[in-house]
């Protein structure tokens, strides 16, 4: 099929979905969690195909821990589809309600986006995340992965549309693009998809968002910091710095640059690169910073850079002026968290770090719609429109206004001999 008739397919497989029921999309879900169990050494083997040709092209080795899916992998996935089971159904709840006059009563009640296409890294694992959560919120979606994943991304497809296609979910709600071509195509059709979500480096998401008339919800770096200010408590500090950083690197809610106030740095940096250096982590400085431990210089660019490696850039500062100044000027808006136990001092670094994740005393690495309760998501969004942060399935949805009159015509409202009431009202939607 064309990219072209996918996405006429999932339009007409959106308008279907919307109306689905909440058992129906809880079965379809069951039914998935049930296929890639049953099919795990199928979608091991094509991933493996996968790994292998990555490793010929020499793929970067953070790329290549993205890449694999293996038994571990399939069961995160399968406890992210438990936790969305939980979840109550996000559609057709009542936003608020309004009586316009007697009789007259209008309803601000959610609803699916429609189709949505989204473009994401070489991860097997977001293709089942990002699926699963357009079909419990009610949304066809059109999914475009990294190549290197593209033997895995087809089994995962497969398994996944087989599952909820025996369980009455319409055909093409989901579809599998897997070229560059693709990409092109699907930015030129704002008549069947509403919204794309673009994963990748800022240059990236910028390109599709001059080239698509399409809105788009995007998801930048990830250049997240971590502060650590003068009333730190040092072994806390050193442990959500490592944590932060050295959890898992190859994502985007890791750390890349570490802020430490100039009144802690000489008893704290010491510590934290012992820790640092025990997990293999090279450090990069500012002069301050490499007065104080032995460590390769940092330069402009290092605050600028998304490593997604075992690298950590590190910056003394006079102060949380200094530190918050920093982060609005390098940062990309993702997550970033400040070590203290001063509360004045984290309110007002949660006030003005201009991010949509601000954390106090915990590591960056809880930036995540799994974690979050959101029942995974779809990404990150670093922009300030209708979602902010992971975008789980609150994300996923709009609103439509409905009304329910009984014979009600705006002329007797017109020439005054009716007036409006908007008295609030506490019930919910009938459909709901």
């Amino acid at each position: 099929m064309s990219i072209t008739e996918i996405a006429a397919a999932a339009r007409k497989a959106a308008i279907q979905l919307a109306a689905a029921k909440t058992e129906q999309k809880n079965e379809a879900l069951m039914a998935i969690r049930k296929a890639l169990l049953d099919n795990a050494d199928a979608i091991i083997a094509a991933n493996q195909v996968d790994l292998e040709q990555a490793e010929k092209d020499n793929l970067a080795g953070p790329l290549l821990k993205r890449l694999k899916f293996d038994q571990s992998k399939i069961d995160g996935v399968c406890e992210g589809i438990d936790s969305l089971l939980k979840l109550e159904d996000p559609v057709g709840q009542t936003l608020s309600a309004t009586e316009l006059d007697a009789g007259l009563e209008l309803y601000k009640v959610t609803c699916p986006i429609g189709v949505i296409g989204v473009i994401f890294e070489s991860r097997p694992d977001a293709l089942v995340q990002i699926s699963t959560l357009c079909l419990k919120s009610g949304n066809a979606v059109l999914l475009k992965g990294g190549s290197e994943a593209a033997q895995t991304n087809r089994i995962l497809a497969d398994v996944i549309t087989k599952a909820t296609a025996a369980v009455g979910i319409p055909d093409g709600w989901l579809g599998l693009l897997e070229t560059r071509a693709d990409v092109a195509g699907m930015l030129k059709l704002d008549d069947d998809i509403d919204l794309i979500i673009p994963r990748g480096s800022n240059e990236f998401v910028k390109y599709i968002m001059d080239n698509s008339n399409i809105p788009v919800l995007g998801h930048a770096d990830g250049i997240c910091h971590v502060y650590i200010d003068a009333e730190a408590d040092i072994d806390m500090a050193v442990n959500i710095s490592v944590d932060s950083k050295c959890q898992y690197v190859a994502v985007c809610n890791a750390e890349e640059t570490l802020l430490v106030h100039e009144a802690i740095a000489g008893e704290f940096l010491p510590k934290a690169k012992a820790a640092l250096d025990a997990k293999n982590c090279e450090i990069r400085g500012c002069e301050k910073t490499r007065v104080i431990i032995d460590v390769k210089p940092a330069d402009d660019q290092d605050w600028k850079t998304e490593y997604l490696d075992y690298i950590l850039s590190v910056k003394v500062v006079s102060d949380l002026n200094a530190a918050i100044e920093h982060i609005n000027t390098y940062g990309s808006g993702h997550t970033d968290a400040i070590v203290t136990a001063n509360k004045a001092t984290a309110m007002t670094f949660m006030d003005l770090v201009d991010a949509g994740d601000v954390f106090w005393n915990c590591s960056t690495r809880f930036s995540d719609g799994f974690r979050y309760g959101l029942g995974a998501e779809v990404g990150i969004s670093t922009n300030k429109i209708h979602a902010r942060g992971p975008v789980g399935l609150e994300g996923l949805l709009i609103y439509k206004w409905r009304m329910i009159g009984t014979g009600q015509t705006v002329e007797p409202y017109a020439a005054g001999d009716k007036h409006f009431t908007h008295q609030k009202l506490d019930k919910d939607w009938i459909g709901g």
